[in-house]
C-alpha cells in the first residue's frame, strides 16, 4: 500500500468518510501539529483510533503551525509531517487545514467521536459543542508524561 494515498484533500476525505459512515463505521477525529513525531504522539493516536473504526487526522499546515507556535516552527514541513502521520497503520486519513482551529474541518467531517489529550477538558475542546449537538461523543485520552515536541526542542538546544 502507498501510505501517501491516505493524505487527502478535504473533498476527497469527505467522500471517503461518507462511505465509511454509510457502512456503519464509527469515525474518530483528532487534530494537531505533530511536529517532530515522538512516542507520545504515537500512543495518543493509537488510543484515539481504538475508540472507533476509522481515524481521521486534521493536520495543521506550516502557516497554521507558525501562527500557533512561533516563526521557528514547524521544524518538519507539512508534507513530511503528513507522510509520517499517513504511515501510521492506525491513521486512516490525513487532511491538512490552514485555519487557526479545526472548527470548520470538524463541522465538515461530522465525526462520531472527537478526541483530544487529557490536557484538555471536554468544554475546552474546539468543536465539542458541534459534535455533542449532532449526537456525537467528545473524549479525552491520557497522554504519556514527559513527551512533547517543545521539550524535545529544548533538550536539543541544551546539547549545543
Amino acid at each position: 500500500m502507498n501510505t501517501a494515498s491516505k493524505i487527502k484533500s478535504r473533498t476527497e476525505a469527505l467522500d471517503e468518510i461518507t462511505s465509511w459512515k454509510a457502512r456503519g463505521e464509527k469515525v474518530v477525529f483528532t487534530n494537531g501539529c505533530f511536529d517532530i513525531v515522538h512516542m507520545g504522539h504515537v500512543d495518543y493516536l493509537e488510543k484515539a483510533r481504538n475508540l472507533g473504526d476509522r481515524l481521521v487526522l486534521g493536520l495543521n499546515t506550516d502557516a497554521s503551525v507558525s501562527r500557533l507556535k512561533g516563526p521557528l516552527r514547524p521544524v518538519v514541513n507539512e508534507s513530511a509531517r503528513a507522510r509520517l502521520m499517513a504511515a501510521l497503520s492506525f491513521v486512516d486519513t490525513v487532511i491538512l487545514f490552514d485555519e487557526d482551529t479545526p472548527k470548520e474541518l470538524i463541522e465538515a467531517v461530522k465525526p462520531d467521536i472527537l478526541v483530544k489529550g487529557d490536557d484538555y477538558s471536554v468544554e475546552t475542546i474546539v468543536g465539542s459543542d458541534f459534535v455533542l449537538a449532532n449526537g456525537g461523543e467528545v473524549k479525552t485520552v491520557p497522554l504519556v508524561q514527559g513527551f512533547s515536541t517543545t521539550s524535545l526542542i529544548e533538550k536539543i538546544k541544551k546539547s549545543f
